[in-house]
């Protein structure tokens, strides 16, 4: 086979920063490395491309060994190419971002690698240059949740429109005005109202709702803003 001459090997490697809701807290998914360096420490997950498989499915095949997830919403989001970030060999890294509902894949995770959520404001030292991936990755789902509902990837099956503003204020990192939300959020007509209500948080209770899916797809594109002006908030 014929090969490039004169050029320097190095590795690619996919890095999976997984974001979850559990309805209360915005969290972050971490497991221990298994080898050295930094072996016993947090991580995010990651591992080395394969020769025959594209950055898509060495996501995907990462993320479902090292924490059984599959199927779950993951996006692409930088390339990160110090030449120092890896002190072994020079390793260029792909990082994905990835959203899920705790509550539906928590019982999915491996024990194998000590996978654990940590709350996204109680994030222990990472290894490498992985802090920084965490804040570009915040930034990202910012920018992008201000203007496609992407955070409803994040929700359980039915869910409260008060579960839905701790959301959005865990995730721009400030507090909206209670009736704005609501009035604002029921209409985009992304949501169908349920019966039942969640009363574990008081007797009056809050009315379940559920995502319209075909209002969802429809209007992915052209998502009312919550937040009036993202770029401006504190990290």
């Amino acid at each position: 086979m014929q090969k490039y001459s004169k050029q320097t090997r190095l590795l690619l490697a996919v890095d999976c920063i997984i974001f979850g809701f559990d309805g209360d807290t915005l969290k972050i998914l971490l497991i221990k490395r298994g080898f050295e360096p930094e072996k016993g420490n947090w991580s995010l997950m990651g591992g080395f491309v394969q020769v025959a498989e594209s950055l898509d499915q060495a996501a995907n095949r990462i993320l479902k060994q090292l924490t059984g997830l599959e199927g779950v919403y993951l996006e692409q989001l930088h390339t990160f190419g110090s030449t120092k970030r890896d002190p072994i060999e020079r390793t260029v890294s792909i990082t994905y971002f990835a959203l899920i509902d705790i509550n539906k894949y928590e019982i999915q995770l491996s024990k194998d690698y000590h996978a654990d959520w940590f709350p996204l404001k109680r994030v222990p030292k990472l290894i490498f240059d992985q802090q920084e991936m965490v804040e570009t990755a915040k930034k990202r789902i910012r920018y992008k949740a201000a203007m496609h509902p992407i955070l409803f990837e994040l929700l359980p099956a039915r869910f409260t429109i008060p579960q839905l503003q701790t959301l959005y204020e865990s995730v721009f990192n400030t507090q909206i005005d209670k009736r704005n939300f609501s009035k604002r959020v029921l209409a985009t007509g992304l949501l169908i109202k349920l019966n039942d209500k969640d009363k574990s948080g008081s007797k009056r209770g809050a009315y379940y709702y559920q995502l319209n899916m075909q209002n969802y797809y429809a209007k992915f594109q052209a998502f009312m803003n919550f937040i009036p002006n993202p770029d401006t908030l504190s990290n």
